[in-house]
C-alpha cells in the first residue's frame, strides 16, 4: 500500500507543491544546463564534506552509477514530501562516465513529522539489478531496489554492517530540520523532457549511459568532478 501511493502520488505531490514553478521565459534546454552545473557544484561540495567525503571517496570506484541530486526538498507537518532533479551517469569497465541522463524524484510519507530540509544528495547503485530499474519508466526505492543511508565518517569500513547488502546507498549534506522522513518509498521518473532538450531527438536514458550515442560537451565538467572524487 504504501508503495501504490508513492507511485500514485509522489508525482502529483512533485508538480504541485515542492517547488515554484521555472522563472518566466525560462527553457527545459535552460534548466537542464543548470542543472548540469548544480550537479557539479554538489559533487565537489560532497567531496570536501568531512563526514561524507572520504567514504564516497573509498565507495566512488566500486559502482555502477550514481544519481545526483543537487537540490533535494522537504518540508512536512504530519504529511511529509520530497522531491527533486537530478542527473544518472554510469561506468563503464574502464572507469568512463557516461553523459548525465535527467530524473525526477519525488516521495510522501505519512505519521508524526515536523520541519523543512534542503539537501545535496548522492545515491551510488551498486548493483547491475539497480541500474537496470532505474533506466526503467518508474522506479520506487525500497520495492525494485533496496536503499540504505552511506556509512559516515567511518569509511568504507562502515558498509561492512547492515548496509552491504543494499542495492543503493545514499550520502547527503543538508541544511534546516527534519524528522520522520527516508528515502525508502521515494519514486524516480525520467524526465524525458530535458533528455531531448539537452541532447536532441531520440536520447533516452538507454541511449546516453549505455549506447553512448550522445554527447553535450556543457557536462564535461560534471564527468570531470566524479573523475577527481
Amino acid at each position: 500500500m504504501k508503495h501504490l501511493l508513492a507511485r500514485t502520488i509522489a508525482p502529483l505531490l512533485l508538480a504541485a507543491s515542492l517547488w515554484a514553478a521555472p522563472a518566466a521565459g525560462s527553457t527545459d534546454e535552460t534548466e537542464a544546463l543548470e542543472l548540469v552545473d548544480k550537479a557539479r557544484i554538489a559533487v565537489q561540495r560532497l567531496a570536501r564534506d568531512s563526514d561524507v567525503g572520504q567514504s564516497l571517496r573509498n565507495l566512488l570506484g566500486e559502482v555502477k552509477a550514481v544519481l545526483i541530486f543537487p537540490t533535494l526538498i522537504k518540508g512536512a507537518f504530519l504529511l511529509g514530501g520530497e522531491g527533486g532533479s537530478g542527473v544518472l551517469l554510469v561506468r563503464s569497465q574502464k572507469g568512463e562516465w557516461s553523459y548525465p541522463a535527467f530524473y525526477t524524484l519525488a516521495s510522501i510519507s505519512f505519521g508524526l513529522q515536523f520541519g523543512g530540509q534542503t539537501a545535496e544528495a548522492m545515491l551510488l547503485l551498486r548493483t547491475n539489478g539497480a541500474v537496470e530499474a532505474v533506466l526503467e519508466d518508474q522506479m520506487t526505492l525500497g520495492a525494485d531496489a533496496s536503499v540504505a543511508a552511506g556509512p559516515v565518517g567511518a569509511g568504507v569500513e562502515g558498509a561492512t554492517t547492515s548496509n552491504i547488502g543494499a542495492d543503493i546507498l545514499s550520502f547527503s549534506t543538508n541544511q534546516g530540520f527534519y524528522a520522520g522522513a527516508s528515502l525508502e518509498g521515494a519514486v524516480i521518473a525520467r524526465r524525458q523532457d530535458w533528455n531531448r532538450a539537452f541532447y536532441g531527438a531520440g536520447a533516452t536514458p538507454h541511449t546516453i549511459v549505455f549506447d553512448r550515442a550522445h554527447a553535450n560537451p556543457a557536462a564535461d565538467a560534471l564527468r570531470e568532478a566524479l573523475n577527481r572524487f
